[in-house]
């Protein structure tokens, strides 16, 4: 199964951005979505982001993941189970 996580752009570089969410950063290639801006919220997916989203759909879809995920180790700061 694949997920594509939103993200907030921290910083730019050419077409690569570093992206954050619960913590976790990343880089993504942002050259597919046109006009892309430290700020703002883009959807990631395989390191790419596919769409830039309102602050206010990329805080909701967050929201969700939390009541579908709440003990995600990503959030807790804890190793997942079966992590040396």
């Amino acid at each position: 199964m694949c997920l594509a996580v939103p993200m907030k752009v921290i910083e730019i570089e050419g077409p690569i951005a570093r992206v954050e969410e619960a913590g976790v950063r990343r880089h993504a290639r942002v050259d597919l979505v046109e006009g892309v801006k430290v700020g703002d919220y883009v959807i990631v997916h395989a390191g790419i982001a596919i769409e830039r989203l309102e602050p206010e759909e990329a805080r909701e879809t967050l929201r969700l993941f939390e009541e579908m995920f709440p003990q995600s180790p990503e959030r807790s700061g804890e190793a997942p189970r079966g992590a040396a």
